[in-house]
């Protein structure tokens, strides 16, 4: 059974943690003490009702609040597929948490309130979510009930939302109007809008291909650990662990190790504790080669025939969530996979305007939650690969030395 990474994301209030309480209900995903607790912490215990945020809304300032603060990941499978779930903040200020739930996820839910159309933190999360490559985007237009699921109204914000997809270059978009709180079109198709014709939200969250999102041409091999169990029976034996981010390996493959482009080939290749004829992204995998090389942890092993860029300045969109503003000289540890440098900012290019799309050349610095476009220097060479080309291999992050907070999220250019 496969498995699907998902994120909600939208402006306060959109319907976020309910969608997602209406998923887990609807598809008897939630235990029955857990659902006990919820029914005599919901406000509307006395009609009947379930308040479904609570299932996702579990730091009590949220509940206090009725908003989502921290990134709360939940999980479920269905027949067909397993899910983790991402529910992210709607407050511009944490924006940057939802950047962090984004990055790993296959699948985007941007939520928009049907009576509000298209706002600037729809913009801000549809920008993100084009900057991350995110590959699959669907647009929930919800509270449908609350417009007495208006064909017009739902058709006005496909409308305005698809012109400004087109601006972001964003390739897979589907639309489905919901009513989170009703259930329409959630996990059954809704009796109130019978214009509607489309999937469910459940039934595409189950069909979405993302087999084919997966990488298995250029092979990326970060080594996260070095084995040596110097015992009797393996007395010889190392072993490079890590995951495969991309591509395949396999015995008799001819090998670099990066960033000193080292030759070798491989001696074996396992997973599991066993040895198999072939290793495969995403597999957590151990890589044994046949000549006694030093390697250490954060070097990539990948096949000759597809190189990557082993470059020390390079050029990267970030989104800024440092509290610290960002300015043209700062330092900081740039991280990708496991392989950690230190770095310079040697300039600022332009800012990004989520409005407009407009690109400000006239900036001396970055604040929090602004998206930017900057030249990186490292002190060491790094292995990566643009992040448009190979996603897996072309994200990392950035580290205040001193607090060892991430302060931004790099798609590498």
């Amino acid at each position: 059974m496969d498995l699907l990474r998902f994120i909600t994301a939208g402006s306060v209030d959109d319907g976020k943690s309910t969608l997602i309480g209406r998923l887990l209900y609807d598809t008897d995903s939630i235990k029955v003490d857990q659902l006990e607790t919820i029914l005599r912490q919901s406000k509307n215990k006395s009609e009947g009702e379930i308040d479904l945020a609570l299932f996702t809304d579990g730091l009590r300032a949220e509940r206090e609040q009725g908003i989502t603060i921290d990134v709360a990941y939940k999980y479920f499978s269905t027949l067909k597929r397993k899910f983790i779930i991402a529910d992210a903040p709607g407050h511009i200020q944490y924006t940057r948490n939802m950047v962090t739930g984004a990055s790993h996820s296959d699948l985007i839910i941007i939520l928009i309130d049907a009576r509000q159309g298209v706002i600037e933190q729809s913009r801000r999360h549809s920008i993100i979510a084009s900057l991350l490559r995110i590959p699959h985007i669907v647009v929930a237009v919800n509270k449908m009930d609350m417009v007495d699921y208006s064909e017009q109204v739902f058709d006005t914000i496909r409308a305005d939302y698809k012109a400004m997809a087109e601006k972001l270059n964003i390739q897979d978009v589907r639309f489905i109007p919901i009513s989170a709180l009703n259930g329409d079109n959630i996990v059954n198709p809704s009796v109130n809008m019978p214009w509607y014709t489309g999937d469910t939200l459940l039934h595409l969250l189950e069909t979405v291909d993302v087999q084919k999102d997966v990488n298995l041409k250029d092979a990326r091999f970060p080594v996260q650990y070095i084995i040596r169990p110097q015992t009797d029976d393996l007395h010889d034996y190392r072993g490079y662990a890590g995951q495969v981010v991309s591509g395949t390996y396999a015995k008799g493959d001819e090998v670099l190790i990066l960033p000193d482009f080292i030759p070798s080939v491989i001696e074996a290749v396992e997973t599991n504790g066993q040895e198999v004829d072939e290793i495969f992204a995403p597999q957590s995998a151990v890589i044994r080669l046949k000549d006694d090389i030093d390697i250490n942890r954060g070097d990539v092993i990948v096949k000759k025939d597809s190189l990557p860029r082993v470059e020390q300045e390079m050029e990267a969109l970030m989104c800024w969530m440092g509290t610290k503003p960002l300015t043209t000289g700062n330092k900081y540890l740039l991280q990708l996979h496991s392989r950690r440098v230190r770095c310079v900012v040697k300039e600022i290019q332009y800012k990004l305007d989520v409005n407009t799309l407009n690109k400000d050349t006239n900036v001396s610095m970055a604040m929090l939650n602004d998206v930017i476009r900057v030249t990186l220097k490292t002190s060491q060479p790094l292995v990566f690969d643009s992040y448009s080309e190979l996603r897996e291999n072309g994200g990392a992050i950035l580290i205040d030395e001193t607090a060892h907070n991430t302060v931004a999220g790099c798609m590498i250019i």
